[in-house]
């Protein structure tokens, strides 16, 4: 481009002279100082970019269009990072506005920002997201008006102090106005005149002592690290010099961009100030510019860049809207620089009319439009998110997507993960019942043996010892991210030894809770045991619960975790994942490991879906356990068990071996602590003595007992027929078989179990084994089904609410493929 800027400073974007040299190949680096390891400069940066995120970054600091392609786990955010902090410290009296899809993604961004060598004076978040910011600091308008008048009396303070040693009479420290005549009519004469003894042209030279006496700031530098002057030669103690007027003419520097908040007296026109005039890097949602564009237009809003993350994402009107948030000056653009980051092969934007999205093909983002014109991009070609074994599931979607050297390297990509034969695996699920998927409300698909098989896997991987924080829940339909939700509240969520999985806001650890941020925002503290006992609102209480990392894929695009369990859900017609870029972004969440539930049959003969389905069904579709191992395992990946593994046929197994598996980790754990003597003989303890987690296993172990104690009164195996595990009720309490679903009962988490009144009916705690006994326990259980109607709540559970309507399509989806004219 004739405009291109021939020197450009990148920073502290290479970390060493060899990363330099490896971010340029075919270029010759020429060193233009004699030891490059000398040179230290505040580095803040701590990502190694490869030689296209380079470019990529190149490419953003020159002036015009610029577009970046990333594939899944390929660093687009850090990218847009780097480019941000260049193009601050490169262009200081530039503007730079940053617009994404999301809240989310906007937090993401702008939370990475701040760890950089970026004044957080200058940086502005607008819009409601701002309260999820994992930072105690406020960056709404208001929150930097405060901080800046904070910050206005930390530097009239500093100067009260300059004042007092250089003994200068009067109250310069009350304004900044006064703060600065007291700089230019004290500091620049001292300055000048200490300048005219030690900078003479005339011979002979100054001596090197003369520097440090004839300094007129040293009472106000005693404060710092002594000696100030080394004495050892006149450039390096001159530099020292320099550097500690730099500091004061930056106290006076600021004091004068504040000058104007003590002029305008509401907080109103200063944060109106502050957004016109102070704020160097202003982050938005698409969303809140296109609610406030006349607002920002009437104020005069201006900016010079404009970088836009999650790029495909956005609609094309919601894409030319932040563009026009100012003015032009003289009949021309003030925008010089245009970078757009994203990945057309993930998820378009939401069109939730079918017309509008087919025939008037508005979920084409812009960014798509510009790549299928033949706009030229940079496309990112090295990954770091995920195992390479994983990356290979959706790699061929892309050019030349590659894996970056520490995923071969690192020891949490080397080492097998714990339990599990493979690293991923798809798991084939039959009808339960004879019933597969399932529509209680019209598009609300529901698959009650894969949610329940998903839960199951959960809970033994939370056995071995899986942090719950990194372990998530997928699916594909809304109606199943429901239903998994509620068997997890049922199974999960009031047992302290598994808990439920979630975000990084709130971790459930064995025996323990550790809570890292609020119920609601992050200022607002609160304890997980009061979600139980109520004091907490219900709006903080619904917060809570989606906190839990149990969603829909749309739901999670942009998110990763280290662990993924996936529920396709369909059985009868594959549905919306027939679209290639949402089973993009179903692969390509995990980074250790990926188990995948889903009627095989069904999804193998899809065409679209051929080559990621090929690799899953090249392993066993029945899953491979290796339940003598902990987490973290020592195995390597890929390294051959000393022990063969355990093969689960279908989900009553699963359920069965799960809840087997429990009780035989509560028992040893008791008697661990009988030995220990951390717990009395049972004989010596007393009903008060016993805390709730040993009551609810005292109530397990009793409801076991009342069970055996039932079966051996009634040995007559007609009478048992009527308990099959499969089938489900007694005769006394038939109901309707349309829109009942049974499911299997694993865990003893129950707060009040159900104890049986007569020997006809099992504890909800009892598990029948229909398939062979397992070698850990040697008791005989009965695996249970209930019903679990969606949207109801039985006596002593938790309400749940109601399903939302769901007119033509399921709203998961958010993306509306017609359901309706599937094959």
């Amino acid at each position: 481009m004739p405009n291109q800027i021939p020197t450009l400073d990148f920073n502290d974007t290479f970390l060493s002279l060899d990363h330099l040299k490896a971010c340029f190949p075919g270029h010759q680096v020429k060193v233009t100082v004699q030891d490059p390891s000398l040179h230290q400069a505040p580095f803040r940066n701590t990502i190694q970019f490869t030689a296209t995120q380079t470019e990529a970054i190149r490419a953003g600091m020159q002036p015009g269009l610029t577009m970046v392609v990333g594939p899944p786990g390929t660093g687009k955010t850090d990218v847009a990072v780097q480019i941000i902090s260049n193009l601050y410290h490169n262009f200081p009296e530039q503007r730079t506005l940053i617009v994404t899809h999301s809240n989310q993604a906007l937090n993401q961004l702008f939370e990475k920002i701040m760890a950089l060598d970026i004044d957080e004076r200058h940086l502005l978040r607008l819009g409601h997201g701002e309260e999820e910011l994992e930072t105690e600091k406020d960056f709404s308008r208001y929150g930097r008006v405060n901080y800046v008048l904070a910050r206005r009396l930390e530097l009239l303070h500093e100067v009260g102090r300059l004042q007092e040693s250089l003994g200068v009479p009067g109250d310069v420290s009350y304004t900044c106005e006064t703060a600065g005549h007291f700089f230019l009519y004290q500091i620049m004469s001292r300055w000048e005149a200490y300048q005219s003894k030690v900078k003479t042209k005339l011979s002979p030279a100054p001596e090197v002592g003369d520097i440090a006496k004839f300094f007129p700031f040293h009472q106000y530098f005693s404060n710092a690290p002594q000696p100030i002057f080394k004495g050892c030669s006149y450039q390096e103690d001159m530099e020292i010099a320099e550097g500690c007027f730099r500091h004061i003419k930056k106290i006076f520097t600021q004091l004068e961009e504040f000058r104007a908040f003590e002029l305008l007296r509401s907080g109103l026109d200063r944060s109106k100030y502050l957004l016109v005039k102070e704020a160097k890097i202003i982050a938005m949602t698409c969303t809140h510019a296109a609610l406030k564009r006349h607002d920002l237009v009437d104020l005069g809003f201006k900016y010079d860049n404009i970088l836009m993350e999650e790029a495909a994402q956005i609609l094309e009107i919601e894409t030319f809207i932040p563009l026009l948030l100012q003015n032009p000056e003289d009949g021309f653009s003030r925008l010089k620089r245009w970078i757009m980051i994203g990945d057309h092969h993930q998820l378009p934007p939401v069109i939730k009319n079918m017309a509008f999205q087919k025939y008037s093909n508005m979920e084409q983002s812009l960014f798509t439009r510009f790549v299928r014109l033949g706009v030229p991009t940079v496309d990112l070609d090295a990954q770091g998110r995920a195992r390479a074994s994983l990356c290979n599931l959706y790699n061929w979607r892309y050019k030349s997507l590659g894996n970056l050297p520490h995923v071969q390297l690192l020891p949490e990509f080397r080492a097998a993960n714990a339990g599990f034969l493979y690293d991923f695996q798809l798991i084939n699920v039959e009808d339960f019942n004879g019933v597969g998927e399932s529509e209680p409300n019209p598009y609300f698909y529901q698959n009650l043996a894969e949610a329940e098989y998903a839960v199951a896997l959960f809970m033994y991987m939370r056995l071995l010892g899986y942090p719950a924080n990194r372990i998530s829940i997928l699916t594909t339909y809304n109606g199943q991210k429901h239903l998994i939700r509620d068997i997890i509240n049922q199974r999960c969520r009031k047992n302290p030894v598994i808990g439920q999985p979630t975000y990084g806001a709130l971790v459930y650890a064995p025996w323990t809770y550790i809570v890292k941020a609020t119920f609601g925002s992050r200022r607002e503290q609160s304890d997980p045991e009061n979600l139980r006992s109520g004091d907490v609102t219900e709006k903080r209480s619904r917060a809570a619960l989606e906190m839990v990392a149990v969603t829909t894929v749309d739901r999670f695009q942009g998110q990763q975790n280290d662990y993924i369990i996936l529920s396709l859900v369909r059985t009868k017609a594959v549905g919306h994942l027939r679209d290639v870029r949402r089973l993009v972004v179903a692969m390509s969440r995990a980074r250790l490991g990926l188990y995948i539930f889903a009627r095989v049959s069904l999804f193998q003969n899809c065409f679209e879906l051929t080559p990621a389905f090929r690799q899953l069904t090249a392993r066993p579709l029945r899953l491979h356990m290796l339940p003598g191992e902990s987490f973290p395992t020592q195995r390597r990946s890929g390294d051959v068990p000393p022990y063969p593994a355990q093969v689960i046929k279908n989900m009553p197994e699963m359920a069965a071996y799960v809840y087997n598996m429990y009780l035989h980790m509560m028992q040893s754990s008791q008697q661990y602590q009988y030995h220990q003597g951390l717990l009395p003989p049972p004989a010596a303890r007393k009903g008060s003595d016993i805390t709730p987690l040993q009551d609810e296993e005292m109530e397990v172990e009793d409801s076991i007992s009342q069970n055996i104690e039932a079966e051996s009164k009634n040995p007559d195996p007609k009478a048992n027929a009527t308990e099959d595990p499969a089938g489900g009720q007694d005769k006394g309490d038939e109901q309707e078989t349309k829109g009942t679903e049974q499911t299997c009962q694993v865990s003893a988490e129950q707060s009040e179990p159900h104890r049986p009144d007569t020997p006809d009916k099992i504890s909800e705690t009892g598990l029948d084994m229909s398939e062979p006994q397992m070698d850990m326990e040697a008791t005989e259980v009965k695996v249970v089904t209930e019903n679990v109607e969606h949207g109801t709540s039985q006596p002593g559970e938790e309400e749940h609410p109601k399903m939302p309507a769901h007119p033509g399509r399921d709203s998961d989806s958010e993306y509306s493929e017609d359901e309706g004219t599937e094959d």
